[in-house]
């Protein structure tokens, strides 16, 4: 479904600045995986994901989804077929538009329509069905701006818009991070939802070990810019936290130690 072919990206080349981000990492994901995405900060997780999305431009390497090259794509292009929900509740929405402006560009983005083309009856009735599984009252409020929204019930939106024409991929960068606790859970298990209903491909990083484990069917590890560990199936399923900071120490080369922190630094 989407291939990384020794993927390379370098932040200010040829300067005393240089920063290797990502050192030739290959990944092969498979149509309806959901593979959580863990390691220390500077580790290349968000420049993984913004490579994929077409944020900027990869040194070497290819990004092929669905067998087709789109290494070479803008963001732009990429956008009709791949959905991002950020860190930030105030990204991924407008703030000074409604909740139908909101949820009528994310429905019109992989279909060519103009916002005025979008916001009709047809288009309200899909809204509010969507936003009731939600269950935030949010299909009742089509018409107030979404900075009067919380930061949940805009992640929630977001989640949606993400979703609205099923992408192909759906890239999470640690959209639960800016959250208290409870909502965190909330927004986790409505991610759960959409994309077990939708079967959506998702990649989600995420520096909270337990939801690392216990979301999604696979998870990596990447340090240094690489992919240093891959775990699926059975052996996720039975992973411990204290086991997966282990496998961190030892495919890093230094002596573990029980510090459940370590991945958050």
């Amino acid at each position: 479904m989407l291939k990384l072919k020794n993927i390379e990206k370098i932040f200010h080349e040829n300067t005393p600045s240089e920063n290797i981000a990502l050192s030739g990492a290959n990944l092969t994901i498979h149509e309806g995986d959901f593979i959580t995405i863990v390691g220390s900060n500077g580790a290349g997780k968000s420049t993984l994901l913004n490579s994929i999305a077409g944020v900027f431009k990869i040194n070497e390497g290819k990004i092929l989804l669905n067998d087709k090259d789109i290494s070479g794509q803008a963001e732009y292009e990429r956008a009709k077929y791949i959905g991002r929900v950020f860190q930030n509740p105030l990204s991924g929405t407008s703030p000074e538009m409604t909740i139908e402006e909101n949820l009528s560009l994310a429905f019109s983005k992989s279909k060519n329509l103009s916002l005025k083309w979008g916001l009709n009856n047809y288009k309200r009735n899909i809204f509010k069905n969507k936003l009731k599984k939600i269950s935030l009252g949010l299909e009742d409020r089509l018409d107030i701006k979404v900075k009067l929204l919380s930061g949940g019930q805009r992640q929630a939106l977001t989640l949606s818009m993400a979703t609205m024409t099923k992408p192909q991929l759906l890239l999470l960068d640690e959209h639960t991070a800016a959250l208290d606790p409870a909502t965190a859970i909330k927004i986790n298990n409505l991610t759960r939802e959409l994309v077990k209903e939708n079967n959506i491909t998702t990649l989600m990083i995420t520096h909270n070990m337990e939801d690392a484990i216990n979301i999604g069917n696979r998870l990596i590890m990447m340090d240094e810019g690489n992919i240093i560990l891959d775990i699926s199936g059975k052996e996720k399923n039975e992973l411990s936290i204290d086991q997966l900071l282990q496998m961190f120490h030892e495919r890093q080369g230094k002596k573990y130690s029980n510090d459940r922190t370590l991945l958050s630094m």
